[in-house]
């Protein structure tokens, strides 16, 4: 059960409201290469435009730069808002305060929404600075904050967690499916459950496997993990044991032997989470296993089924593109946060969040 206040408890009409939103997109030469972030960002602004919200500021990051950054600016974000959200007036302001984000927000009317630039084109928002986010509210006028950016809320920065020192923040309408839909796998998970690990760091993936070894039925170990020679002694833990390798022997994807292993735990699960691509996605001739693994889950009706992982999330997302009947449960938006969270880690976004 989600335990603290969300946008469905919070007083919406004639507030205004600062939504910190995850529109960390991948780009090419300016141009949104996946819009799913801010695709999953309409329930919450929409919700919030037909309970009568005064004003709507929303606040986010792009990449990682280093003070300001023309490449990685929100204008195009803006703009991609504003094609998905023809009914509302989108604008956009290339600032975060100062007299710029004063003026535009006077303009604002009922129901219209304003984009702010780049969180991380400025220095406090990553050092978790009070100054930094009260000048943000002191010149939107801010009532109320909803969080909504689930990719950010293990990051201890002025968006995610100084902003609770300030004015109240509850969750949005994609956070709250997030750590919902993810609670209930870890805290009540429909049986069989299978957790299938990949990716390159075992470091990073080693505590999720710590804290699903108690929960899981099956947890198995794909990806350059695996190629690399992980080894586990509990008999639930499987290992890929063959692989599809390059002309110089570079162990680059899961085999078929261990491909057909992997399919008969998810043909026998009723749960199936899944962290970490197989193999090498990124060249197709290494991208079989874990293309089966996907279409086997978005093909099983009834399954509970939970991607996450930056890597293997894109990868599903464009699988879903050319087959658009593959069906999933939650494709999370949360890389890190995914990862920390099924880690059983605190994330201080979400403690930031008022208790219910």
């Amino acid at each position: 059960m989600f335990n603290k206040r969300t946008i469905y408890d919070a007083k919406i009409k004639n507030q205004t409201i600062i939504v910190r939103t995850d529109y960390n997109v991948p780009m090419e030469n300016g141009v949104i290469v996946n819009d799913l972030r801010i695709r999953a960002s309409l329930e919450t602004l929409n919700f919030l435009i037909e309970n009568g919200a005064k004003k709507i500021i929303v606040i986010s990051h792009l990449g990682r730069p280093e003070g300001r950054d023309k490449t990685l600016s929100l204008r195009p974000v803006a703009k991609r808002l504003s094609e998905l959200m023809p009914d509302a007036n989108v604008s956009f302001v290339d600032d975060v305060s100062g007299p710029d984000v004063e003026s535009a927000v006077r303009t604002l009317k009922k129901g219209d929404i304003l984009v702010l630039e780049n969180l991380r084109f400025f220095a406090g928002e990553e050092k978790n600075s009070d100054d930094f986010i009260r000048e943000i509210i002191d010149c939107t006028g801010a009532d109320l904050a909803v969080q909504d950016g689930f990719a950010v809320v293990h990051r201890a920065h002025a968006s995610t967690s100084a902003i609770a020192r300030e004015i109240p923040v509850v969750a949005g309408a994609l956070l709250e499916k997030e750590i919902s839909t993810l609670s209930e796998v870890m805290d009540n998970p429909r049986k069989p459950l299978t957790v299938v690990i990949g990716g390159s760091k075992v470091e990073d993936k080693q505590p999720m496997i710590n804290n699903f070894l108690s929960i899981a039925d099956n947890i198995v170990v794909g990806g350059k993990i695996a190629a690399d020679g992980y080894v586990a002694e509990d008999p639930k833990i499987y290992v890929a044991e063959d692989f599809d390798e390059d002309s110089e022997g570079n162990k680059l994807d899961v085999g078929p032997l261990s491909s057909v292993k992997i399919a008969d735990f998810v043909n026998k699960s009723e749960t199936v989470i899944w962290n970490g691509v197989l193999g090498k996605v990124e060249d197709s001739a290494f991208s079989t296993s874990s293309t089966i693994l996907a279409k086997l889950i978005g093909e099983k009706f009834g399954l509970t089924s939970v991607i996450c992982g930056g890597d293997t999330t894109g990868f599903v997302e464009n699988l879903v593109k050319d087959n658009p009947d593959l069906r999933y449960t939650l494709i999370s938006t949360g890389g890190g946060a995914a990862l920390e969270f099924l880690s059983g880690k605190s994330l201080p976004g979400i403690e930031a969040l008022e208790d219910k």
